[in-house]
C-alpha cells in the first residue's frame, strides 16, 4: 500500500512539474510571437493569427501554472485574522477552507470538461488561423483535477511539502 502511494505521489509530482513547463512554454509562445509581430509590422508584414495564439496561449499558461502554484502553496494569503485565531481553530479554517476549493476545482474540471465536448460537437475554431479549440478547456479541466488532487494531498498529509519552490 505505501508503495502504491509512493508510486502516486511521484507521478502526480511528474505531472505537476510537466505542467509547469508547459506553462513556462505558453509565456515563451507569447512573448516570441508578439515580439515578432512587432518586429514584422516595422517592415510592413504582420502576422497573421497572433491574437488566436496568443489568447490560446495565454488561457493555457494559466491553467498550466495553477498546480504548480497550489503544490508549493504560493498562493496569496490573507493570513491576518488567520493568526489570530488559537491552532485549533486555524486547523478547522485551514480544512474547511481546502475542502471547499478542492470541490470547486473538481467542478471546474467537470463543468471545462463538458464546454470542450460542447466546442468539439459545435466544431469551434479560432477566428482566423480556424485552429480547433474544443481541446484547451480539455487541458484546462485537468489542470484543475490535478490542483483538486495535489490539495487532497495537502489535506491527507498537512505537514508535509508536496514540491519545494
Amino acid at each position: 500500500m505505501l508503495c502504491l502511494y509512493t508510486y502516486y505521489r511521484s507521478l502526480l509530482r511528474k505531472l505537476v512539474l510537466v505542467f509547469s513547463i508547459g506553462a513556462g512554454l505558453g509565456i515563451v509562445t507569447m512573448m516570441v510571437v508578439t515580439c515578432m509581430d512587432v518586429a514584422l509590422r516595422v517592415l510592413d508584414r504582420p502576422l497573421t493569427g497572433v491574437f488566436d495564439i496568443v489568447t490560446i496561449a495565454g488561457a493555457l499558461t494559466i491553467a498550466c501554472a495553477l498546480p504548480y502554484t497550489t503544490a508549493v502553496k504560493g498562493h496569496v494569503a490573507i493570513e491576518f485574522f488567520f493568526l489570530k485565531l488559537a491552532r485549533r481553530g486555524r486547523t478547522i479554517v485551514d480544512t474547511l477552507t481546502r475542502l471547499i476549493t478542492m470541490n470547486l476545482f473538481v467542478i471546474l474540471s467537470w463543468h471545462s470538461t463538458r464546454y470542450g465536448l460542447a466546442l468539439r460537437t459545435a466544431h469551434q475554431v479560432t477566428p482566423t488561423l480556424r485552429i480547433p479549440v474544443f481541446w484547451v478547456p480539455w487541458i484546462i479541466a485537468l489542470s484543475c483535477g490535478l490542483v483538486a488532487l495535489v490539495i487532497l494531498d495537502n489535506l491527507l498529509h498537512p505537514g508535509k511539502e508536496f514540491i519545494k519552490p
